[in-house]
């Protein structure tokens, strides 16, 4: 295998989370980190190449220019080089529109055997890219792993779902998105490994340069289009039941209201 590109996302971090008045995320109003789940399949890369499954490691995101500090850290964890591709109209995209652009970026790097992502992102929560780059790539997807071995030009797998595990198999190249199950924990950046991340290249991407028109992203031309919004309530204190001998049938009858069961 020549190449691994992983998709990458810079997020507001968790605790402060606000949208501005056009209902995009507010990234101004909270400190930026990289995604969670970019750290596990970055790991995921990571240990394919250490397994020579892989000659490198690429990671490519779509973001402003302040997302640079989540790509040195996705290189700063030991990827080899990164993607960025910057541009305003990008703002606003929807899941469609920011799969389309990602696609053509792919486009622009060569020896693509293998694409990860996170299942979903921790702001957005949509968990449609990697379909949508199957769609446009023309790829196969294997979504929600646990698991991957990789054996020659073929990718196997536990796809893990609500209805149960499944055993899944493609041949590459192929889309591949993980769960939070695929590694327990992801590698912490050395001081060397830091260090080194200033050094290592990263392309600058624009629309234009990947041949997408502007009037295909942005929010004035999404295909989704967000028109109101509610803070989520607080948290509010649960129903308490002191057992005096009736304790499991007031539960039952809790859980039979709440249609739980």
């Amino acid at each position: 295998m020549t190449n691994i590109v992983v998709l990458i996302k810079q997020v507001p971090d968790y605790e402060n989370r606000q949208l501005s008045d056009d209902f995009t995320l507010d990234r101004a109003g909270s400190d930026p980190v990289l995604d969670e789940i970019n750290e596990k399949a970055i790991e995921v890369a990571l240990q394919l190449k250490e397994a020579g499954k892989a000659d490198n490691v690429t990671v490519l995101t779509a973001g402003p220019a302040a997302a640079e500090s989540a790509i040195r850290r996705a290189l700063s964890m030991g990827a080899d080089n990164a993607y960025h591709l910057v541009d305003d109209d990008m703002h606003g995209s929807d899941a469609i529109q920011t799969g389309w652009a990602l696609a053509s970026a792919v486009g622009q790097i060569e020896g693509v055997d293998l694409l990860i992502a996170g299942n979903e992102s921790s702001d957005g929560v949509g968990g449609a890219i990697p379909a949508i780059l199957s769609h446009f790539l023309g790829l196969p997807q294997l979504t929600h792993m646990r698991t991957i071995e990789i054996d020659g030009t073929t990718i196997t797998g536990e796809r893990e779902t609500d209805d149960g595990v499944f055993g899944v198999e493609a041949s590459l190249p192929a889309v591949v998105s993980v769960s939070e199950k695929i590694v327990e924990q992801p590698r912490f950046p050395s001081f060397k490994g830091i260090m080194a991340a200033k050094k290592k290249p990263v392309e600058q991407l624009t629309l234009s340069g990947i041949g997408v028109d502007g009037e295909e992203v942005g929010k004035d031309d999404s295909y989704s289009v967000v028109e109101s919004a509610t803070p989520k309530p607080p948290k509010q204190a649960g129903e308490k039941v002191t057992d005096e001998g009736e304790g499991g049938q007031q539960i039952a009858q809790y859980l039979v209201a709440q249609k739980l069961v």
